[in-house]
């Protein structure tokens, strides 16, 4: 039973993933901004949405707060070692020169910052939350104020009046029906591979590292496979560093907010594995010509996160 509810899951996924870069698309062209902010904004906090869902309920009980913390780092690992490599392997993915200089070394910056309260003060406290989310409201800021001095460049009437446009309603519809379906095709898969997990007697740490994190990362990872067989690698690269963005400072943010968080044994260790994998990606885009993720480069961050997962589970 658990099984065909996972083949649900996934439909749920492709059809959401689907309307959600149309709707995208059509956002960006009716308000006249580029791909990559509304990757970045939109889509991002749309795909996090899951990682918010979860950690909110397992913030507020103390016997799941491993689930809160190893929820967000294993699916930041997740984006960018598994979703990333993924999405590369299907079309290189091309950046933007503002993702190269700001984004991508936020996203590097996020794990590191965590590492601070894993060694000297085994929890994040309220304090650490009122940082993180005081980072996020200046990213918020800079990507708005990115967002408004792009209009006029990069896109004029000629370009909002091509092709074929639907009413901005109409995708905004998109956009939120992708998201239900995307949210509910996520919780499905979390649902059935948890109650399968723990039948098999896998810990609680594991259990939020590797299933419950993939499972919220399914929307991400739905969303920018589509948008690269779409050829809109703006919004795939940006719904993935934008989430990685919203999950530790927005989500871990309010998460810690409500109740600090303990760190766990093996925190330290996930992080570095976490920040390695935001650390490869700057240096992939800024090591050539084009600005671009490789498909041997997807391949190289694939095997990285197999085989880590493979010592976590062994150890």
């Amino acid at each position: 039973m658990h099984f065909l509810l996972i083949i649900t899951g996934f439909a749920l996924l492709i059809f959401g993933a689907n309307y959600l870069v149309d709707g995208a698309v059509g956002v960006a062209k009716r308000f006249k901004v580029s791909d990559l902010v509304i990757g970045l904004t939109i889509v991002a906090f749309g795909t996090s949405a899951p990682e918010m869902v979860i950690n909110l309920f397992a913030a507020a009980d103390p016997s799941t707060t491993d689930i809160a913390l190893t929820n967000i780092i294993g699916s930041n690992q997740i984006n960018t070692f598994l979703i990333l490599g993924a999405t590369a392997l299907v079309l290189p993915i091309q950046s933007q020169a503002s993702s190269r200089k700001f984004d991508i070394p936020l996203s590097l910056a996020a794990p590191l910052l965590l590492l601070i309260p894993a060694f000297f003060r085994n929890e994040v406290t309220r304090t650490d939350a009122m940082l993180l989310l005081a980072i996020f409201v200046f990213f918020m800021f800079v990507t708005v104020r990115k967002a408004m001095k792009a209009r006029a460049t990069h896109y004029t009437d000629e370009t909002e009046n091509s092709g074929k446009l639907f009413k901005t309603g109409i995708y905004f519809i998109m956009v939120f029906g992708g998201l239900v379906l995307l949210v509910a095709g996520g919780r499905i898969i979390v649902n059935s591979a948890t109650a399968i997990a723990e039948s098999l007697g896998i810990s609680q740490a594991v259990v939020g590292l590797s299933i419950v994190a993939l499972g919220t990362s399914l929307p991400e990872l739905a969303t920018s496979v589509v948008a690269a067989f779409k050829k809109k690698t703006d919004i795939a690269i940006g719904n993935i560093i934008g989430s990685n963005i919203f999950n530790v400072f927005l989500v871990l943010g309010i998460s810690a907010t409500i109740r600090p968080l303990p760190t766990y044994q093996n925190m330290p260790v996930d992080l570095a594995i976490a920040a390695l994998g935001s650390l490869l990606v700057l240096i992939y885009v800024w090591t050539n010509k084009k600005h671009e993720i490789k498909r041997w480069e997807g391949l190289l961050l694939l095997c990285i996160y197999f085989a880590y997962m493979t010592w976590t589970i062994a150890s």
